[in-house]
């Protein structure tokens, strides 16, 4: 045995392993050669063919997991808040274009219905001109009140197809007209606005020019037909003008009073308009007529004021020229001053019927809001107010 190198210490272990090489010595065996692994197993393609396939790996299109469709839960009122009449649309799902497409569809049925009008009093011979301006002949009255009266389903269609809304948000706030308005307050409109027209049928036949030629040919058939159309013709115009175009006005502006006053300014002057009025007196006495209607509206939370109004407006007047003759809705009679003071005449008489229609509101309390039931999220809904 060799002496130990040099650095070796006594605690160091000798090795005694096979000699560091690879190299068989001589007479020595190759060494076994390395092992080869299993061949690596063999499986099917991906993915299968001919069968359902897998779906990929990653995001999928879509929520995930699906979201359920919210809605309100049945018989929930579409108000989150409450409103007032004229912004009955602004319910929870209110955008800003609705009222033009309900306006839109509005516009397309009444040019259809007045094409309509027109063909059947050709073909029926009632005005083969197309003037439909003598509204004393009982089938002319009856062919015009019919056209307008399509205006009443018309709006209940625009409520439903551009809104979704019940037909009777048309109405009042109790989403329905309220029968048990009407006879009360058709008392209150005969005791001011009744007493009024017959001031100026005084006036006409005593200061003006009129003469009673009346009653005027077929005097039974126009009294059947100005009792049973004349009202409906009185209700549609009030459900086109203070009904669903002032609550489209009113529902593009945010606060409801300044809402209000522009909604009443503009169906008034548009109302004046349709009326054609000869004059500027004529003109003004629509216009005031128009802004009575609306303030009734926004003192009862419905229509049912403006419509007793105007139908006991339109009945009377219908009633009294039948009997008397046609000088009795006619201006031109009367001379200039008093054709102003029948027209303060009537402005009185329609103020009359607004103050005592306010006086009335005061004790009776009709409903002036909406009912609501706040669905919103709590971080949604604006912050209650410290007391």
């Amino acid at each position: 045995m060799s002496a130990p190198g040099a650095g070796w210490r006594p605690d160091d272990e000798r090795y005694a392993g096979p000699p560091p090489t690879l190299r068989p010595g001589p007479g020595q065996p190759p060494p076994a050669p390395w092992p080869h692994p299993a061949p690596w197993p063999q499986y099917a393609p991906w993915p299968p063919q001919g069968g359902p396939q897998p779906a990929p790996w990653g995001p999928q299109p879509g929520p995930w997991p699906p979201q359920p469709v919210w809605a309100p839960p049945p018989g929930a009122p579409p108000h989150d808040e409450p409103q007032t009449f004229l912004h009955a649309m602004r319910a929870r799902d209110w955008a800003w274009w609705r009222p033009l497409v309900g306006l839109l569809l509005l516009a397309v049925v009444f040019g259809v219905a007045s094409a309509v009008v027109g063909v059947v009093g050709i073909l029926s011979g009632v005005s083969p001109d197309l003037t439909m301006d003598d509204l004393l002949d009982p089938a002319v009255l009856l062919l015009t009140n019919g056209a307008l009266v399509v205006a009443i389903p018309v709006v209940w269609l625009a409520w439903a197809v551009a809104h979704g809304m019940r037909p009777g948000w048309s109405s009042s706030v109790l989403a329905r007209l309220r029968w048990r308005l009407l006879p009360r307050l058709t008392v209150l409109a005969l005791a001011t606005l009744g007493l009024a027209i017959g001031v100026g049928v005084v006036l006409g036949f005593t200061v003006g020019e009129g003469e009673a030629d009346g009653p005027v040919p077929g005097w039974g058939w126009l009294l059947v037909v100005v009792l049973f159309t004349t009202p409906l013709q009185s209700a549609a115009e009030e459900y086109l003008f203070r009904g669903y175009l002032s609550q489209a006005i009113a529902g593009w502006v945010r606060g409801p009073a300044v809402g209000a006053v522009l909604a009443a300014v503009v169906t008034g002057a548009l109302f004046s308009l349709a009326h054609l009025p000869p004059d500027l007196p004529t003109f003004l006495d629509r216009f005031a007529f128009a802004l009575a209607a609306s303030a009734v509206v926004w003192l009862t939370g419905g229509l049912e004021a403006a419509i007793v109004l105007h139908a006991v407006n339109n009945v009377l007047l219908f009633v009294l020229a039948g009997f008397l003759g046609d000088d009795v809705v006619s201006m031109e009679t009367l001379p200039a001053g008093a054709g102003l003071v029948s027209l303060g005449v009537g402005v009185l008489g329609l103020a009359g019927y607004v103050a005592l229609v306010a006086w009335w509101a005061r004790r009776a309390r009709p409903e002036l809001r909406t009912q609501a039931q706040d669905l919103r999220p709590p971080w949604l809904r604006p912050p209650v107010p410290v007391a």
